[in-house]
């Protein structure tokens, strides 16, 4: 409208002063174009009422120019304005881009422990591209609650059974917010199968567990197997976590836990869905001692006892127990760690068979 209104005055001026003001130069210059056209054509009878005087001719062409600025100004402002639109949904869909990345990161990260995650966000990988990774020595857990079956009905007084979902989701929830301690920072949750919880630790990388990057032939014992006292101490935590949730909930429920160590192989599998999981002896001898445990104990094998009592944990010896395709071996109840500032021992079951091993 600035452009418009400002082309319109500069064009009546123009035309007010070719009318008026230079009147007499037109007039003087229409005279001399005439003489010089009945030279070229003097046979022509329209006479001088053929030509338009200059001084209307001049003002109707800066009028004609004035039209043609006005819709090229119109053409260049619309293109501005769309440019500039699109520069606006540009944004704003780089700015929903990156808000989805982010979450897309998050829930891979949720989903993938943090170093596999990192391994599939860095780069493109192809749907049939496996990882997979080797670990020598890692602890592997196996939590249950196993009297959450009888807790679990369907009635409707529990929305039919939502409300026992709803409340062992609080449960696991409380377990996952465990690993957010620093303590805690080795240990990998892999998954959780109907109320019992799984988790490892030693499958981070070696930056992740304080050490940097030192050779493990270089580190003592005692930090060799940090990850597992660590792990040990997630159990405990665990128990007194459920004991706390029972005190609120006026429940009894009671975990039964079981411990090993060793080697396993972890991988990723499913290109669309994946999952992060761990294979091997390690986590069947694991799984073994959680299956034949007793509720409210952590159970663990001799090796892991072996090396858990340096830590200042407190163990008191079942004796040998028969274990399905490893036949009978030795295990220990972990009773808690004489630690200060360790976690309180949860309630546990009391054997008659129970020695207190020297």
């Amino acid at each position: 409208m600035v452009k418009l209104t400002l082309m319109l005055l500069i064009t009546v001026a123009t035309g007010v002063v070719n009318i008026y003001s230079w009147k007499d130069i037109f007039d003087r210059y229409d005279t001399a174009r005439f003489h010089d056209y009945r030279l070229l054509f003097p046979c022509c009878v329209f006479g001088r009422s053929f030509l338009v005087p200059s001084k209307f001719a001049m003002t109707v062409m800066i009028f004609i120019m004035m039209v043609s600025f006005y819709y090229f100004s119109r053409h260049v402002e619309k293109l501005a304005r769309t440019l500039f639109l699109w520069k606006i949904e540009v944004h704003e869909q780089k700015e929903k881009v990156y808000e989805m990345r982010r979450w897309n990161e998050a829930l891979v990260t949720n989903m993938l422990p943090e170093h596999v995650a990192r391994h599939f966000l860095g780069s493109k990988k192809r749907d049939e591209e496996l990882y997979s990774q080797s670990y020598d020595e890692i602890g592997v857990m196996f939590a249950s609650i196993p009297n959450f079956s009888d807790f679990y009905t369907e009635e409707s007084i529990n929305n039919g059974g939502i409300e026992c979902l709803r409340f062992l989701n609080e449960i696991i929830s409380d377990f996952d917010s465990l690993l957010d301690e620093p303590q805690f920072r080795c240990i990998t949750k892999i998954k959780t199968i109907g109320s019992t919880y799984m988790a490892a630790s030693g499958v981070t990388p070696d930056v992740s567990n304080g050490y940097n990057s030192i050779k493990k032939e270089e580190l003592s014992d005692s930090e060799r197997w940090q990850h597992l006292a660590d792990l040990a101490d997630f159990a405990l935590a665990m128990k007194v976590t459920l004991m706390n949730i029972n005190y609120q909930s006026f429940n009894n429920f009671m975990l039964r836990i079981g411990l090993n160590k060793g080697g396993v192989l972890a991988g990723v599998i499913g290109a669309r869905k994946p999952h992060f999981d761990i294979w091997g002896n390690t986590v069947n001898v694991a799984s073994r001692m959680e299956s034949t445990g007793v509720m409210g104990n952590i159970q663990v094998v001799e090796d892991c006892y072996n090396i858990l009592k340096e830590y200042g944990f407190r163990f008191v010896r079942r004796g040998p127990i028969f274990v399905k395709g490893k036949g009978e071996l030795l295990t220990y109840f972990l009773k808690g760690r004489d630690k200060q500032g360790s976690f309180i021992n949860g309630s546990s079951v009391t054997l008659p068979h129970q020695v207190v091993d020297s």
